[in-house]
């Protein structure tokens, strides 16, 4: 472009129109490892849609028109709705039509759905994060909701596993698809749900299944638009868990008394409320005092995802700072070929790597569950929380170097990565802080002595492979003998670490898996990667 006084060169032009899954190498052969290599044809497809720059648009738009709450209409009676742009029902059409949403609950589901679905679920998090939460919370609910849904809701199964956006104001069993939300933390207590004063009493017969009374509050009620909510409340029996529909079966509205919704830092285009119950109908799911153990199991699934959406923030900071550092003139050299600049960058592609394989293969230890796997349960049990912990607490830094290369153009708003910068917090907080999940990390391991031996198989394969490596898990073993709870960022960094390194050393080129083990697993700091392995990184990380 020529101005009046100048000529426009050396800008880059912003990453769009691109296959967000083929130019991904680490993602394309991990999804191919670890069985679900018959999807790829529909992940490359799904790809192709998510990185155009019309997809890109529709993230921006639900974001900068952010929720609305509804409370009356114009009549004066009460709504309790949210209004979204038209661009979140396009993006929820997309997730739900690509059953990222319910892909492994299928009848016929195939072994890798997990890995499959994983693999989407990253893709989509590239374009739009917060139109993950309402699908990772309907994720995490179905099993339960599959063994558990009361009675009167038998009708509901049948959408709940549909491919159907329906984002109608209707009893459930009437729409051909459906949301499912959670609400778990007070005012008074966050993680702390034990503390939860939200009262629940029959309205007649008590026991699983039956209609109880719900009086009380939710501090953060996710996806308030959603047909119904698993909630913990205080009963009889002790914490239990409820099914709260938005809509009662008779087709009048339940007693959900939208407040306000969130003003958040990030995470604008999804709606977060505070509610109030005002004798809120709502039906036990399982015994009354189990509900801190179906909040654990589901928790297992979101937390994974949280993980999940980290992961594909961080690839798509990643790749817009590549496709600007190739583009940009920096002291007669393009910005790539900067010593320092390549170093920052290798690293960053070197990190993605072992988060990938890592992740990767935890869908697949998700996947085999089912089949009377203990071995890989566990393995789900001990390394989920680890990797919400160490993936999440990755991120805000990682996003922020990408930000540093793109300098002051990245730190502006027509750039993406000040919203992929906000985005990335919530993945730390929500579902429990890092130190929850370190905590639960501690306690698998010292109550579950099939996770040592789990942990144990899968290190042994490649153990004698890489100094680094070996001594780390020889330390790691020596803390968790006598472990203490001040040590458990250290233990839970280093087991997730741990882990990734094993996947690399196990299915890596041997100079990329010894880089990784330096920079991670190494105590004595950083070394510099040589040219050879830095064009390999940015090879892979570009479909190369």
């Amino acid at each position: 472009m020529v101005w009046n006084t100048h000529t426009v060169f050396n800008q880059p032009k912003p990453l769009g129109n691109s296959n967000l899954f083929l130019s991904d190498t680490p993602l394309h052969e991990a999804v191919q490892r670890e069985q679900a290599g018959w999807d790829v044809e529909v992940l490359a497809s799904l790809g192709q849609q998510l990185g155009t720059q019309e997809s890109l648009e529709l993230g921006r738009l639900a974001n900068a028109n952010p929720p609305e709450l509804l409370r009356y209409d114009a009549t004066g009676q009460r709504l309790d709705d949210v209004r979204f742009h038209p661009a979140w029902h396009i993006l929820m059409q997309g997730l739900i039509a690509n059953r990222v949403h319910n892909l492994p609950w299928q009848e016929d589901a195939r072994i890798g759905s997990f890995v499959a679905r994983a693999a989407r679920f990253v893709m989509h998090a590239q374009v739009e994060a917060g139109t993950l939460c309402p699908v990772t919370m309907t994720f995490g609910a179905i099993p339960l909701l599959q063994r558990s849904l009361p009675a009167e809701f038998q009708s509901w199964l049948m959408p709940l596993l549909s491919d159907r956006y329906d984002a109608h104001l209707l009893p459930g069993g009437q729409k051909r698809g459906l949301l499912i939300g959670m609400g778990m933390t007070e005012k008074q207590g966050g993680s702390d749900v034990l503390s939860n004063t939200t009262t629940a009493n029959p309205l007649a017969a008590r026991g699983t299944g039956e209609a109880y009374r719900l009086v009380g509050h939710k501090w953060f009620f996710s996806v308030p638009q959603s047909d119904a909510h698993l909630v913990l409340a205080q009963a009889e029996g002790g914490l239990s868990c409820f099914f709260l529909p938005r809509i009662l079966p008779d087709g009048t509205r339940n007693a959900i008394r939208l407040e306000r919704l969130k003003d958040k830092l990030g995470n604008r285009a999804n709606a977060s409320g505070e509610v109030e119950f005002q004798d809120a109908i709502a039906w036990l799911v399982g015994e009354e005092g189990d509900g801190v153990r179906h909040i654990l199991k589901m928790g297992g699934l979101t937390r994974f995802d949280c993980a999940l959406g980290s992961q594909g923030l961080m690839r798509r900071a990643l790749s817009v700072a590549l496709y600007h550092a190739l583009q940009r003139q920096a002291f007669g050299k393009p910005l790539i070929e900067q010593p320092m600049m390549r170093q920052v960058l290798a690293r960053m592609a070197l990190r993605l790597e072992g988060q990938t394989a890592a992740l990767m293969r935890l869908a697949r230890a998700y996947d085999s569950i089912g089949v009377g796997a203990p071995l890989e349960q566990a393995l789900c049990r001990v390394m989920t929380p680890a990797a919400k912990f160490e993936v999440c607490r990755q991120g805000i830094p990682f996003v922020g170097e990408a930000m540093e290369a793109l300098g002051g153009i990245g730190y502006c708003e027509e750039s993406e990565l000040p919203r992929l910068y906000r985005e990335m917090p919530v993945n730390s907080i929500w579902e429990g802080s890092g130190n929850i999940m370190c905590l639960d990390v501690m306690r698998a391991w010292g109550k579950l002595p099939v996770v040592q031996e789990a942990l144990e198989l899968e290190f042994g394969e490649v153990r004698g492979q890489n100094r680094h490596f070996d001594h780390q898990w020889r330390r790691l073993l020596q803390l968790m003998r006598k472990p203490q709870e001040e040590q458990g960022r250290a233990v839970t960094g280093a087991l997730f670490n741990l882990f990734a390194a094993a996947q690399l050393l196990r299915y890596s080129s041997p100079p990329l898996a010894e880089a990784w083990c330096q920079m991670m697993l190494d105590a004595r700091g950083e070394r510099t990667l040589p040219d050879r392995l830095c064009e390999t990184l940015f090879a892979r990380a570009m479909g190369g």
